[in-house]
């Protein structure tokens, strides 16, 4: 009987602890998701509020400052046209060297665990 009111205990405990972890978990997410959902817009405002200093309001006051899909992949890949032409021109030729290493144990018990007696 004693065990049965330990066990009893533990169990309420358990689900707390598991209640617990699930709602910080699930709190953390939500405001993960409210951060990332408000980055953008924070950036939108940033940077009509600098093309209206610098005085062109008709682009401040368009509703989205943002690239679209088109536009950032050609730059994403004359970027990469770009960094992949600094680069040297390699010959293509693979050689591979056979370097003997030196003994370990570690390499003795691998040899050993494979062989069989007869």
């Amino acid at each position: 009987m004693e065990n049965l009111i330990n066990l009893s205990i533990n169990w309420n405990l358990g689900i707390s602890l598991t209640i617990l972890g699930y709602s910080i978990v699930l709190l953390s997410l939500t405001f993960l998701f409210g951060v990332y959902t408000l980055i953008p817009k924070i950036i939108n405002w940033s940077n009509s509020r600098n093309l209206r200093r610098q005085g062109r309001h008709e682009c401040a006051e368009k509703e989205s400052l943002g690239l679209s899909g088109e536009v950032s992949a050609a730059i994403s890949m004359a970027l990469y046209y770009y960094l992949n032409e600094l680069h040297d021109i390699e010959s293509g030729k693979i050689t591979i060297k056979k370097i003997s290493k030196r003994y370990t144990p570690w390499s003795s018990k691998i040899y050993s665990m494979n062989s069989y007696k007869k």
